[in-house]
């Protein structure tokens, strides 16, 4: 028994069409690649959007304990701070709240400064940051 060959049209109709499968494969692939990248862009974004919130925290509540250095007290008005650490023109944070907790008899004071950064969900917890002041004794 002579086994049959297939002849060469039979051949070229059975792989008609791979070739456009294994392109419409690697497009695919290709498209799932870059949504991956344009992810990873988003969230680096708003991992550094987050640092640079912080950092201004940081900084206001610095200035905050330079205040108290310079009055030699742990009593700062609050209020004053807060409309400050919220004016967005001078470098202030979306949303900021200061609380300063005074323990005169120790002379420190715990600084937490609160803020909402717009891209936040309205569920999610508030950024936050904590700094705690103590004064040398008075003489």
């Amino acid at each position: 028994m002579k086994l049959q060959r297939p002849t060469p049209s039979r051949a070229r109709a059975s792989q008609s069409g791979v070739a456009l499968i294994e392109v419409l494969v690697s497009v695919l692939l290709f498209s799932l690649g870059i949504l991956g990248l344009i992810g990873l862009q988003t969230r680096a974004i708003s991992l550094s959007v987050d640092a640079e919130d912080r950092n201004r925290a940081a900084l206001i509540a610095n200035d905050i304990a330079a205040a108290m250095w310079i009055n030699r007290t742990v009593s700062v008005d609050a209020a004053a701070w807060t409309t400050r650490a919220g004016n967005l023109a001078a470098g202030g944070l979306p949303g900021a709240n200061v609380q300063i907790t005074s323990n005169a008899a120790a002379n420190t004071a715990d600084i937490l400064i609160t803020w909402r950064p717009p891209q936040r969900a309205t569920g999610e917890q508030d950024s936050r940051l904590t700094t705690r002041v103590a004064l040398p004794p008075a003489p």
